[in-house]
């Protein structure tokens, strides 16, 4: 037995992925704090930990700091025509 179906695209509009400049340096700052933190928890650095999981904070106030002035999906320093 064979069904056709079709799927029906329900969005109109389109979905940004969080491609933006805020998107990015949230997530590659966020991502270095935790490489360094777990090679200083591998190596039982305690300071160097904490430090690196303060990076990781830092890079989410940094994303929601650049999207609010205006770098995020669909803002008005974005780059992307809307």
């Amino acid at each position: 037995m064979s069904q056709k179906t079709e799927i029906d695209p329900v969005y109109t509009e389109q979905i940004g992925h969080g491609n933006s400049v805020a998107a990015w340096a949230c997530v590659l700052t966020m991502m270095v704090g935790a490489i360094a933190g777990g090679i200083a928890f591998a190596n039982l650095n305690w300071t160097f930990f904490w430090i690196s999981m303060g990076v990781v904070v830092l890079g989410l106030v940094l994303g929601g700091v650049l999207k609010a002035a205006g770098f995020g999906v669909g803002g008005s320093r974005s780059g992307a025509a809307h």
